[in-house]
Parts: structure tokens; sequence; C-alpha cells
């Protein structure tokens, strides 16, 4: 399969050092199965960061995540465990951890941001959250959390 990362610098060596904590699934290395997501990503990056859009391409076999000794955690559809998951690796007041090389799920948006919020306030139980998201059309996401789990990325050059 080909996945797909938006940036808004070009480079050739992924550095997990320079990805940012408090993301979704962790601090990882991120890409989609959907060109036009990173598309709209690369832009809004280089828009706010500058430098110009970049699309960056990556051969992956997905056997590898059935294979190869890999801690592969997937979430398939928008969930109670999923929205945990995601508050807590979100959350600067937490000092969550986990050991998975690749996290798959749903991208937590904006909306999804406000919804967190909620919760976090105590305004949302973490059932009522997980209803409210049930219905949001979110994207796909891979996060590559480990030195390990990148090595089975291979960049497509154009």
């Amino acid at each position: 399969m080909i996945l797909y990362h938006g940036t808004n610098c070009d480079f050739t060596i992924i550095d997990l050092e320079k990805t940012k904590l408090y993301k979704d699934f962790g601090k990882g290395f991120y890409v989609t199965d959907i060109r036009q997501q990173a598309c709209e990503l690369a832009k809004t990056r280089s828009r706010i960061w500058g430098g110009a859009p970049v699309v960056q391409e990556y051969e992956f076999d997905e056997t590898v995540l059935q294979s190869n000794g890999l801690r592969v955690l997937r979430f398939d559809k928008v969930c109670v465990e999923w929205a945990e998951f995601i508050y807590k690796n979100r959350s600067r007041y937490t000092n969550f951890t986990h050991d998975y090389d690749i996290v798959i799920g749903p991208i937590a948006d904006d909306g999804v941001a406000y919804l967190l919020n909620l919760y976090e306030e105590g305004l949302r139980t973490l059932e009522e959250l997980a209803k409210e998201l049930e219905y949001k059309n979110l994207n796909s996401q891979y996060c590559f959390l480990t030195k390990r789990a990148i090595s089975f990325l291979r960049r497509v050059k154009k």
C-alpha cells in the first residue's frame, strides 16, 4: 500500500526526535492512506510554518502488521477505547506512555479536540464522548512510533 506524509519541508531520513508530543497516538511519524488528506496538511503546515507544501509517498507492506513481532494497535472505528487513548496521548496532565510500534485509527480533528476538552472538564463521560464521536466521518492515520516500525517504510522517489 502507499502511505502519504504532508509536510512543509522535504527530508530523506525520518527522525523520531523531531516529532511532536501530545499527538493522537503519541510521539511518532504520522502518515495516511488518503493522498488528499496529506496535501491539505502540507498546505496548512506551509501556511503556518513557511516553506513549501510537500507530499511524501511511502510504500508499506501491510503483511508486516501480522508478522515480524511488531506491537500494533488498531482502531477500526471510533469507540470508547479510541477516545480514551487519544485523550491520554494528547493530555499534558497525564504521564501516559505505551509501547506500541504502530498505531492505526481515525484522526481526531478539531471537533474531536473540543469534545475531548469537555471530557477533561468533566462535562462529558467517556461513554458520552464516544457516542458523540460515533457518527463523525474521520479519516484514518498510521503512526509509526519506533525505528523498527519506520524501517518498514520505503520512500517512493518522484
